[in-house]
């Protein structure tokens, strides 16, 4: 099995396919402390690509509240069990190597675990051993993309339920919070390395991660490969879908988009502005191209508030989150990683330009690819963690591929009083 390149877990890892790079990445950032898990990105989605027969189960984009919810019911809590289960038998440590950390190489510090990958090859069947670790739901655990909708962890209170001891921020002894579903468009996708027929592909202008449905048969070893179960298989026509990242968008072909990239429909639905969704160059080694004031690239790369989820599957998500702040940190690492730290860190106190750019999100339909700040007066002060912190009002400014201005907002919302035009008639 050829060796690729994993940035995220800070070494070379086991793929079945030789590494190979796109000219550019879909990706995207979804800041969780904002999300109110109203849906409105899932209808979004829904009215526009799986309103057919046979699609009925199938939500390309899900919006479920941890730590019980989850579409397919439990999806990486067995992965994780079986993962596990791996690393007990062949006596391996799935730890993180902090002492390994390099920059733009080694993010995140390395990962001494296996990947789904790697721990396939240890786990063998009557037809041997699988190209990826995974399973395949059964239909009940297909049927409730809701379950445990805003259902929090509990806790022993005093008289009448009520806590003795009081809540108390960054961490709450009860939470959930909403976690925000998309196919990732991985850079090593675990369906298109499960794939027998090489039905997947991933498209080479842009990163997005496609199923050929002349050549899918059906199999299911996609959704079984899959380990954010984001591969579905639809019995009307016997294939499998999922997510298109809304490509006829991103391409510029949209009536509105002028000829330059676009959100994916779910992200221009989201009403609690939690999304930041772009396109980010790559270089021939398969690294992330510096761009600095491309707003991805700072959230991930330079400034390092938005983590990739489950990081340690070995896919490579190119899907981010910032982590959110008041659920226990243990969860959290082993969800996001062991960046959660210090992403949480800079996202309670942000720097001005981190403060600025979090403004960007859910502004305009049309992807941002550079951004500029000009610097406003400071209109506040206080005090956070024990240290002095100041907010200013500056001014950010986003253009799209042509380098045409398309949004152009403050860090401090202005409000505007409409002069009265009727009396009350009340």
């Amino acid at each position: 099995m050829p060796e690729v390149y994993n940035w995220q877990l800070g070494r070379k890892m086991l793929y079945p396919y030789e590494e190979r790079h796109p000219r550019w990445q879909f990706a995207f950032v979804f800041n969780t402390n904002r999300c109110i898990g109203c849906q409105t990105c899932s209808m979004a989605c829904k009215s526009t690509w799986t309103f057919s027969k046979g699609q009925e189960y199938m939500w390309w984009n899900n919006v479920e509240s941890k730590p019980y919810g989850g579409y397919p019911q439990f999806w990486d809590v067995k992965l994780l069990r079986m993962l596990d289960d791996v690393h007990q038998r062949a006596n391996v440590e799935p730890s993180w190597d902090v002492a390994k950390r390099d920059g733009k190489e080694r993010p995140y510090v390395t990962f001494e675990g296996l990947t789904i990958f790697e721990a396939a090859r240890k786990r063998y069947g009557p037809e041997g051993h699988q190209p990826a670790l995974g399973y395949l739901p059964t239909d009940a655990e297909w049927r409730a993309p809701n379950i445990y909708e805003d259902t929090s962890t509990g806790y022993k209170g005093g008289a009448f339920g009520l806590s003795t001891t009081g809540e108390s921020l960054p961490e709450h002894k009860t939470w959930f919070f909403h976690l925000q579903r998309i196919c990732n468009h991985c850079t090593y996708p675990g369906c298109l390395a499960a794939c027998p027929r090489k039905a997947i592909y991933k498209r080479p202008e842009d990163g997005i991660v496609l199923i050929d449905q002349e050549r899918c048969r059906g199999y299911k070893m996609c959704v079984e490969g899959c380990p954010y179960k984001k591969s579905m298989f639809r019995s009307t026509t016997r294939v499998s879908e999922k997510c298109v990242a809304c490509y006829p968008r991103i391409e510029g072909r949209d009536p509105l988009s002028d000829g330059v990239p676009m959100e994916t429909r779910c992200m221009t639905a989201c009403v609690g502005k939690i999304r930041l969704q772009g396109l980010v160059r790559i270089a021939e080694d398969g690294s992330w191209a510096e761009d600095r004031y491309n707003p991805l690239y700072y959230l991930i790369k330079v400034d390092r508030v938005a983590l990739p989820l489950y990081p340690q599957f070995g896919t490579e998500p190119n899907g981010f989150y910032i982590p959110p702040r008041w659920v226990p940190r243990p969860y959290l690492r082993q969800m996001f990683g062991p960046g959660v730290d210090e992403a949480i860190e800079k996202y309670v106190a942000p720097s001005r330009e981190l403060l600025a750019v979090l403004q960007l999100f859910r502004t305009t339909q049309k992807i941002i690819f550079r951004y500029e700040i000009r610097e406003g007066a400071k209109v506040y002060e206080t005090t956070i963690n024990g240290k002095p912190w100041a907010m200013y009002n500056d001014t950010i400014i986003g253009y799209d591929k042509a380098g045409r201005e398309v949004v152009r907002v403050t860090v401090e919302e202005p409000v505007y009083e409409r002069p009265a035009q009727h009396p009350n008639s009340i």
